[in-house]
């Protein structure tokens, strides 16, 4: 990966819909060039998918959640992210290391929503402890990283 490819991947990241020929003119490269680096940055795996950010607040889920949890033992780990794999409104599940085994980021319509969420994973088999905290907005949200000169 070089310094161009980190251009198109900072378009793309942009607008996923972008057309080889308009990062061609923006990076001053053929069409056929961004075309063959475009597959060479999908098969290598720096590219995962193209994929679509939906504005969470258009669906009038307005309220995100972090919510830790802990459990009691492994053998509860399977239906627990099975249940929470189920869940559409749980958008991330981090495993951690530290005081709490997962964190969950939750987008949901209000507090009475989170509530119903909130339950349901407390009443689930294993879980033994949890701590909730309400965003009260989102500074940053970049959905994805992006490579530095270094990487190069």
């Amino acid at each position: 990966m070089d310094a161009l490819d980190i251009k198109i991947l900072k378009l793309l990241k942009n607008n996923a819909r972008v057309t080889a020929s308009e990062i061609s003119s923006k990076i001053n490269l053929s069409v056929p060039a961004v075309s063959d680096r475009l597959r060479k940055l999908d098969a290598s795996g720096v590219i995962e998918k193209y994929t679509v950010i939906i504005n969470a607040k258009k669906l009038n889920r307005n309220l995100t959640a972090i919510m830790f949890i802990s459990l009691e033992s492994p053998k509860y780990i399977n239906n627990f992210l099975e249940a929470i794999q189920k869940d559409d409104e749980i958008i991330e599940c981090h495993y951690l290391a530290g005081d709490y085994d997962y964190a969950l980021i939750i987008i949901t319509e209000n507090t009475e929503t989170l509530e119903k969420i909130l339950n349901k994973i407390k009443s689930m088999n294993g879980i033994i402890k949890t701590k909730t905290t309400v965003a009260l907005s989102t500074i940053k949200n970049n959905h994805s990283v992006m490579p530095s000169e270094e990487d190069c």
